[in-house]
């Protein structure tokens, strides 16, 4: 254990040892209540400083500094051949400002729990997403966290050019299957870092609640940026058939079949985009978003009717079922 948080320590995204009890899992929620697992947010969660010690990944050449890992006008490539030169936008963004779309969403777009992932989505979905961001229609119902700030600020920074050619970018880009559904009714224990969840070792288990827990398989990896992470996210039992028949029947009048706008298999059929195989953590945010009409423009106008009946309970299931499908 004390060399885990070593390492985690030297990435800065390890608390002090007082951490756990300064950032703790969220209790399970009710569904009258905020889903406050969903929004994961410790913004005082402590990081070690930043140094010049260069870093490494399993099967890469690369090498990276923590310093440069933490610059948001820089996204470390650690596989460059596994996808298209990034144009300037996406590897570099614009001073000062407009940071690199890949610092955040990472060189192959691949995002985390705290984020979206933006790797094929439709170029037209993305534009209208930025554009969203910049006149207030997409705003947040959960509490002002990091990636939805700087997120809003790029979006208000961005000319369309920029825009444009980050969304060509990421449209054409194949999304990964890098998330495990795992249905339980205990979870490791965990803690907040910072944005994300990752798991505590040796630190025992809890009941999973009315929650979903999303967690990197290697928190260390993940917090490299490096695009191969791996990700568990453990649902409560029931959730992926629940899921299943909510989002291709509707659940008799619960809500409209997903599968009749983002295709059978969930795809997304363009400019609709996919959903399946993506962060669940983010896409109970978006339907909670949506519900409380903090997402608004064209996509909330057309998800309003969709999500106003669902539950807390229905919207871990529908995510739940998502994510476990190829995307």
């Amino acid at each position: 254990m004390r060399k885990a948080f070593a390492a985690l320590a030297i990435m800065g995204i390890a608390a002090s040892a007082n951490a756990q009890a300064q950032s703790p899992a969220p209790a399970p929620s009710s569904a009258a209540s905020f889903p406050a697992w969903a929004y994961p947010w410790a913004p005082d969660f402590k990081v070690a400083p930043a140094d010049d010690v260069p870093r490494h990944v399993p099967d890469s050449t690369q090498s990276f500094t923590i310093a440069q890992e933490r610059n948001l006008f820089f996204v470390p490539d650690w596989h460059p051949e596994d996808h298209p030169p990034m144009p300037d936008v996406v590897a570099h963004g614009r001073m000062p400002d407009v940071r690199a779309c890949g610092s955040c969403h990472r060189a192959e777009g691949t995002g985390g729990p705290e984020n979206a992932s933006l790797a094929g989505l439709p170029a037209s979905y993305i534009v209208q997403q930025i554009e969203d961001y910049k006149s207030g229609a997409r705003k947040f119902a959960g509490p002002q966290r990091s990636p939805s700030v700087v997120m809003t600020a790029i979006a208000k920074a961005s000319n369309e050019d920029e825009i444009k050619t980050a969304a060509a970018y990421f449209s054409v880009l194949k999304p990964k299957a890098n998330i495990k559904v795992i249905e339980t009714d205990t979870v490791p224990a965990t803690q907040i870092a910072r944005v994300f969840y990752m798991q505590v070792k040796d630190g025992g288990t809890e009941p999973i609640g009315e929650r979903i827990i999303e967690t990197p398989v290697d928190a260390v990896q993940f917090e490299h940026r490096d695009t191969r992470s791996q990700f568990i996210a453990y649902v409560p039992n029931g959730s992926i058939a629940k899921g299943e028949a909510l989002a291709t029947t509707g659940g008799a009048g619960v809500t409209t079949p997903c599968i009749t706008c983002h295709g059978p298999d969930l795809k997304g059929v363009a400019p609709i985009p996919g959903i399946a195989g993506r962060s669940p953590s983010y896409l109970v945010r978006q339907l909670y978003d949506f519900q409380q009409h903090a997402r608004m423009g064209s996509a909330g106008a057309q998800m309003l009717p969709v999500v106003e009946k669902l539950s807390h309970d229905d919207m871990i299931a529908l995510a739940a079922y998502a994510a476990s499908l190829m995307p």
